[in-house]
């Protein structure tokens, strides 16, 4: 939820999809420091992140670094507290007496950035944009839910849309829409904070890709500059109607193209803010940033995803056994403890704490270690193709160190070949992903975009779902996770969720490897720096110290 947020896919040990509400940062989370230095409403920060992937356009942006800038500039018709409870944003209330059909009414007043009205007309027009195939864009599967999608996003290839509406989405009045689902969906509402489904202003249409480059939102801050590679700037938006408005005059996204440069530049206080440290740093920067350390848990997993559209896996259907062993032959908690310092909690199924429906061992013994197992599980399936794996990575994340001891371990453990096989960048790795040229295995990080187990189910192992870039898919699981998605309550829901995880283990989708935890910290020029449980910093509650 970006993460993500889909959108949610983990550049490094941090990310984004739709944030929910604070936990606490290295220390109170307050601006108790901020005698240190008089606030200065006005002052710029920094934070280090990577070029986004795509243009900034809402429904085409399912990684970390363009996620976390949408966050800033879009606001959502919902939001979650830190206990996954739902909230209201733009939206004054969401409801439904079936969990099929919903009833949204916004809050009266609000502006996009240009002064214009953001309405009912806002949503639904934007939703039928994004939906519709004609406009290519990559979460456009998170409308399939809405009544009429396969009109405007026909499943056969090459095929045309024959709508240019969802006929789910009526308008009734200029703050009030209705939503009609093809089947009832318990948890539907908790979808809607996820940035896939923000409005957009009439402006939008003229220029899609203008837009892109220079976005219009309804969010806490406004766009101000994109310098490509270098840095994204936005400013406070002093319209803004929300709870959440800004404590600072704004914020500069530096791009950074290694961790190990972004953390000397915090130390030297030429940025403020970082989303992660690296593997080299992790020993130190305790030491080094004092109670402007941050550790702390959110929701999000790490997992070694399967290529099964690559040369190696296509030539046979896949045996699960074969994805078992490799699982097995990974030592978690060694390369947890040692590489990553204890900054990560091995994985015991494919759903990430803090949301509705985690359970303890979710996925079985399937990620216990146990190199006679094993082997003997990869001999049973009929062995690795070509006995040797690749496991595809992106330099600038901080993930070379454990790739290699991931495959250390594997290899030692079965005398299958694993090598790492690095990409320059986040979006070097994405692209190559979305091209389906990964030749074996990828790393794959994924943040809630909402905090219910469906989101790293359903979003991630549904055939055709967006966050599914490994082509995983499989008709018996298709239709568990339809049966979930239509049970008569949100406790069912999550319920068969639960079921279907503990399931996964007989097909091997991915290969779960650890939890993930904010191991951040901030320079002496900010306060009041926070986390969310998406794992990114909350933008609106930095203070800037008066130089």
């Amino acid at each position: 939820m970006r993460g993500a947020k889909s959108a949610k896919l983990v550049a490094g040990a941090i990310v984004v999809a739709l944030a929910a509400t604070a936990c606490g940062g290295g220390n109170d989370g307050g601006s108790n420091d901020a005698g240190k230095g008089a606030v200065d409403a006005n002052g710029i920060f920094s934070i280090e992140v990577g070029e986004p992937e795509k243009l900034l356009q809402p429904a085409d942006t399912m990684e970390s670094n363009g996620s976390i800038v949408l966050s800033g500039l879009f606001s959502q018709l919902v939001d979650y507290d830190a206990d996954g409870k739902l909230t209201m944003v733009n939206a004054e209330s969401v409801e439904s007496k079936d969990s099929k059909t919903w009833t949204v009414k916004l809050k009266p007043g609000w502006t996009f950035h240009d002064g214009t009205k953001v309405t009912a007309e806002s949503y639904v027009k934007a939703w039928n944009w994004a939906a519709n195939i004609n406009n290519n864009q990559g979460n456009a599967s998170w409308f399939s839910d809405i009544k009429g999608f396969e009109k405007l996003h026909p499943e056969k290839e090459g095929a045309k849309p024959t709508a240019d509406k969802l006929d789910g989405l009526k308008v009734v009045d200029e703050n009030t829409f209705t939503i009609e689902l093809t089947s009832a969906i318990p948890y539907f509402a908790y979808k809607l904070g996820y940035e896939v489904f923000s409005p957009l202003p009439e402006s939008f249409y003229a220029n899609p890709k203008a837009a892109g480059e220079k976005p219009i939102g309804n969010g806490p801050y406004k766009f101000d500059s994109w310098e490509h590679k270098k840095q994204i700037k936005i400013v406070r938006y002093d319209g803004y109607k929300g709870d959440n408005k800004a404590k600072n005059g704004g914020v500069i996204f530096k791009n950074y193209t290694t961790l190990e440069t972004a953390y000397e530049d915090l130390k030297s206080g030429n940025v403020d803010v970082l989303r992660q440290i690296a593997p080299k740093d992790l020993p130190v920067y305790r030491q080094d940033l004092g109670d402007r350390a941050v550790d702390q848990a959110y929701s999000a997993i790490q997992t070694l995803a399967i290529a099964f559209y690559a040369d190696q896996w296509k030539a046979k259907p896949v045996n699960p056994k074969v994805i078992q062993g490799l699982s097995k032959a990974i030592d978690r908690d060694t390369i947890t403890k040692t590489v990553l310092n204890g900054t990560r909690e091995p994985a015991t199924g494919w759903v990430a704490k803090g949301v509705m429906g985690f359970q303890d061992n979710g996925g079985s013994d399937v990620t216990k270690f146990d190199p006679a197992a094993a082997k003997k599980l990869i001999a049973e399936g009929g062995g690795v193709p070509g006995n040797a794996i690749s496991i595809q990575f992106n330099s600038d994340g901080g993930h070379k160190e454990w790739v290699e001891a991931v495959c250390g371990s594997i290899t030692k453990a079965t005398g299958v070949k694993c090598v790492g096989d690095a990409k320059p960048d986040f979006q070097a790795d994405l692209q190559a992903r979305k091209s389906k040229q990964v030749k074996s295995i990828y790393r794959s990080g994924w943040v809630l975009d909402y905090p219910v187990n469906a989101n790293f189910i359903r979003d991630l192992f549904k055939t055709g779902a967006a966050g599914n870039q490994g082509d995983f898919t499989n008709k018996e699981l298709d239709a568990k996770i339809d049966k979930a998605d239509t049970a008569a309550s949100l406790e069912e829901s999550v319920k068969a969720y639960q079921a279907i995880e503990k399931e996964l283990v007989n097909y091997m989708p991915s290969i779960p490897l650890w939890y993930y935890k904010v191991n951040a910290g901030y320079s002496e020029n900010v306060s009041g720096v926070q986390y969310a449980q998406d794992g990114d910093p909350i933008l609106e509650t930095v203070e800037v110290k008066k130089k």
